[in-house]
């Protein structure tokens, strides 16, 4: 009789599966069944973790580091690299993958490699574990250049993505031409300004201003809780024509991302009021002074996204379902 032999990536990829079905018996695997498949695959590297790399890798869910974002960090010192083992060091990218539509996982792939490619590509990036898999709250933050991303089963209550997050790209060198050729994105962006266009005289005295936030780390994102007097034309200044083109940026905002949080981030934007959302832009960082605004924001009583496309692009977001 032959035994089959399996890769390392079949035998992951089949020890997921079995996961997901809960034929696994560790009580911390078995609570895993169900949940989306990052959230799978969290449980999984957690529990492959020895007791050296516990210490230098999880922490309690108070721990201030769960919720910082910024452009370019490291959670933890130790870079995956440095602390994982290569099998462990798959599941991340697998946990990574999976946080991404299938539409554009591939861009955001090219996107993180270019801008992390000097120090090592995606085993230059840092991890951290918040609390316990399988039992309560948990949560897994990836850090690196241009990317902060989360998974955390909704264990933070009313929060899309689980916290902040932070995505950008440096496509062509730090200083982008304006027409960010080869950015990930840019067309981003581009759906902005088409909202922009749409707008007459009044309308756009109203959206465009000056100077834009500073990006001030976990400050950049904080939410205000207002519906009046935020940056930029309320939604109550549009036609419903307009309003259909502001709900077209927001589903590009959305897209790199995958579905689960894509429609939780909607559910909370509708929840506080779609109406009470601001859009602004700001004509003093215009990268090559052609009108085609790249920097931008979308601002809510309990949401922003951020778009800082000069001198090239930095994303930041925060949803929340209320502050």
């Amino acid at each position: 009789m032959n035994t089959p032999t399996f890769s390392r990536r079949q035998f992951l990829q089949r020890s997921s599966q079995a996961l997901a079905s809960g034929i696994l018996a560790a009580p911390a695997l078995q609570a895993a069944a169900g949940m989306p498949r990052s959230e799978t695959l969290v449980h999984q590297l957690y529990s492959s973790l020895k007791e050296p790399q516990q210490k230098l890798l999880c922490f309690g869910w108070d721990d201030p580091r769960r919720l910082k974002v910024d452009n370019n960090w490291h959670i933890t010192p130790q870079k995956l690299r440095d602390v994982l083992d290569a099998d462990q060091q798959d599941l991340v990218r697998q946990i990574f993958d999976g946080l991404h539509s299938e539409e554009y996982k591939k861009e955001v792939w090219r996107q993180f490699d270019q801008d992390n490619k000097s120090d090592g590509g995606f085993a230059s990036s840092s991890i951290a574990l918040f609390g316990q898999p399988g039992n309560g709250q948990f949560e897994f933050v990836l850090t690196g250049r241009h990317c902060t991303r989360r998974c955390d089963g909704d264990s933070e209550a009313g929060t899309a993505f689980g916290g902040p997050i932070f995505y950008g790209h440096a496509a062509k060198g730090f200083y982008e031409k304006p027409d960010h050729a080869g950015n990930a994105y840019w067309f981003q962006a581009k759906r902005a300004n088409e909202v922009f266009q749409a707008l007459d005289g009044k309308q756009r005295k109203l959206a465009l201003l000056s100077d834009s936030r500073d990006e001030t780390g976990s400050k950049t994102v904080k939410l205000t809780g207002k519906k009046k007097g935020l940056d930029g034309i309320p939604m109550t200044e549009l036609s419903a024509d307009q309003k259909g083109l502001v709900r077209q940026v927001i589903g590009d905002l959305l897209a790199p991302f995958r579905k689960e949080d894509a429609q939780e981030s909607l559910k909370y934007i509708e929840a506080a009021g779609f109406d009470h959302l601001h859009m602004a832009y700001y004509q003093n960082q215009d990268v090559g002074k052609d009108g085609v605004w790249d920097v931008w924001q979308i601002e809510g009583p309990s949401m922003i996204w951020y778009f800082r496309g000069d001198p090239h692009v930095h994303c930041w977001a925060h949803i929340k379902e209320k502050v």
